[in-house]
């Protein structure tokens, strides 16, 4: 069965969803994030280069983006493969502001910065940023403003658990500055609730629908997942026209990775009760069926937007863009990071803080930045990475308009890369009109696909196995 889309009132339907491109072409590979990907960072990169990358941009004086690891949370996920600690002690969570705000005076130090830094996007993830405390939401944005200045316009999201939070919640959080709103619902059906440990009503959810609209988010997003313990075609459909009821303006549909070799908790599913491969791609044609029909534009990868969405609106601009947080609308700028485990960009560089709360602490403690490993991009990176982004975001690349701007030949530089290519070309994933390069619309699923083919890093390395699946 083909998903026929429609590009445009004027254009020619074309076929979203095709199960044997899907079948043929679902390997695993990076999300690209990043560029290079994470797992390219290395401990050779250390505090003196982070610290060299914030003197760089130091008198830039352009709007930042910040990002803040907020690990905490009540109970466990089993699908879960975030950096959290689960606990129900506030004691830990009220230490750790303590040394978010340690560690935002360093780095604003290192920046020799003499008044408030413009920000344009900030984001708390987890963990459960909810976990938090009114005092201590408080506490954090309050430190926060010391150092930064949130621009008019901005995005301002959190992560949400509609489990954990009451309306005065909402209410304190539009106060302190959050405009948008990411809700995780993974799926409503109980048994699947029950497998992943982690029961949630269509009630509580809709309810912080409802407060969030009330307080003014500009934007409600929620977090779907398909492929868990338990799922089946049928019981995902009655998931999905639940929340398509409940009107949200973004909706994920994010591929369960089943690593238990990596994750520890996800030993705790039966492997046995995952969906088989062919009910898996049953759930992600009828998804996509029936978000489209509901009037919902496919941005990307595994991301759905209404049509005057600012995320839709920027894609039919061709000002979309792809960060450590999936798709923005914000131009591509410098990213602090703070709190363990948190990525951060800034000028050339990728870097990533400690792991662990213990190691977060001592290291602050003995007056050095809490760095674990990162990268230094080097020129073939910064080529690259635009390159990907662009197919990611727009699908489409003007070799022409791309060679002048880096002043390459982009048929030598990429001779074997366009070699590869030959192939996706052939089953139909790229198309060449004239100078631009184009992922058509039924390789829009696949566009992790074809933006691997200029990965020089996976390609060198060859492995592929550490990655989830493209779908």
């Amino acid at each position: 069965m083909n998903i026929v889309v429609t590009d445009g009132p004027a254009e020619e339907k074309q076929a979203l969803f095709n199960p044997e491109l899907l079948q043929k072409f679902d390997i695993n590979g990076p999300r690209y994030t990043s560029y290079p990907s994470a797992d390219r960072f290395h401990d050779g990169f250390s505090e003196k280069d982070y610290l060299g990358a914030l003197k760089r941009v130091a008198n830039a004086n352009e709007p930042l983006s910040l990002y803040f690891h907020l690990p905490f949370c009540p109970n466990i996920c089993y699908y879960c493969g975030c950096n959290k600690i689960i606990t129900k002690d506030h004691g830990r969570s009220a230490k750790y502001i303590k040394y978010l705000a340690k560690e935002m005076t360093m780095v604003f130090g290192a920046m020799g910065a003499n008044k408030r830094l413009p920000i344009t996007q900030l984001h708390w993830g987890g963990g459960t940023p909810t976990f938090l405390s009114h005092e201590e939401m408080t506490e954090l944005m309050y430190y926060t403003h010391q150092y930064f200045d949130l621009l008019p316009g901005g995005e301002y999201s959190i992560e949400i658990d509609p489990r954990r939070v009451t309306e005065k919640d909402i209410a304190l959080l539009a106060e302190l500055s959050f405009n948008r709103i990411s809700l995780g619902v993974q799926d409503f059906n109980l048994a699947v609730q029950e497998a992943v440990h982690r029961v949630q009503t269509i009630e509580e959810t809709q309810a912080v629908m409802d407060w969030s609209r009330k307080y003014s988010f500009k934007s409600i997003s929620v977090d779907l997942i398909y492929g868990l313990p338990k799922q089946t075609p049928e019981t995902f459909k009655e998931t999905v026209n639940a929340v398509i009821t409940m009107n949200p303006d973004r909706i994920s549909v994010y591929n369960y990775a089943h690593l238990p070799h990596i994750f520890k908790p996800q030993r705790r599913i039966s492997e046995a009760d995952l969906p088989l491969a062919a009910d898996k791609l049953n759930i992600l044609s009828n998804t996509i069926e029936r978000l489209i029909e509901a009037g919902y534009v496919f941005i990307g990868m595994d991301h759905f937007a209404k049509p005057d969405d600012e995320l839709a609106i920027a894609q039919k601009e061709g000002k979309l863009h792809r960060n450590f947080q999936g798709y923005s609308t914000q131009a591509e700028c410098d990213l602090l990071a703070f709190g363990i485990s948190s990525i951060g960009k800034v000028d050339d560089c990728y870097s990533q803080n400690v792991r662990t709360l213990d190691e977060y602490y001592a290291t602050l403690d003995a007056g050095h930045l809490p760095v674990l490993r990162g990268l230094q991009l080097d020129q073939d990176d910064l080529l690259r990475r635009e390159l990907i982004g662009k197919l990611m975001c727009q699908f489409v690349l003007n070799t022409e308009i791309f060679s002048k701007e880096h002043q390459i030949d982009f048929l030598s530089y990429f001779k074997s890369e366009i070699e590869d290519l030959k192939t996706l070309e052939d089953a139909g994933l790229l198309e060449w009109h004239g100078n631009s390069m184009q992922v058509p619309i039924k390789g829009r699923l696949l566009a992790r696909r074809v933006a691997m083919t200029f990965d020089r890093h996976l390609q060198e390395s060859h492995a592929k196995g550490t990655y989830s699946k493209v779908l």
